[in-house]
């Protein structure tokens, strides 16, 4: 494989202070900036130390406020989501939870969400991870 030298891209990391070390060390932009609309990366709750709450409802605020620090750092806020993904482990045990929890940051008109159940994350102890689109005012 050999990269095309040259070729122009629209495409521009978003990476506000406090994530630059997942840039660095994981080699991963927290969202990507690329005609108008800004693809983010999953975010889990693990802090800059990699901690992780026990508490569920912490862990999600955790999660959705890295999700706002992006936002923010590109200028949008969560007014600005228009899809939302998100991934569970024991899913149906937390739910309830969750939908509370993001009902505190999301609101009407309300994103296309999916969630998934699914068995294990990259940040240990960690059960929810959330990735979003979002669209730039034109």
């Amino acid at each position: 494989w050999q990269p095309i030298m040259g070729q122009k891209t629209d495409k521009t990391s978003v990476v506000p202070d406090e994530l630059q070390g997942n840039y660095d060390n994981w080699h991963f932009s927290p969202a990507v900036e690329s005609n108008g609309f800004l693809f983010f990366s999953g975010c889990t709750s693990a802090q800059a130390d990699g901690s992780v709450s026990a508490d569920p409802a912490t862990q999600f605020r955790h999660a959705f406020e890295k999700v706002y620090k992006t936002l923010s750092h590109a200028g949008l806020g969560f007014e600005a989501v228009v899809e939302m993904t998100t991934y569970h482990i024991g899913l149906s045990e937390h739910l309830e939870i969750f939908k509370t929890v993001k009902d505190e940051f999301i609101s009407e008109p309300y994103p296309a969400w999916t969630a998934i159940g699914i068995s294990e994350l990259a940040a240990k102890n960690a059960i929810i991870e959330i990735r979003i689109i979002a669209r730039k005012a034109i």
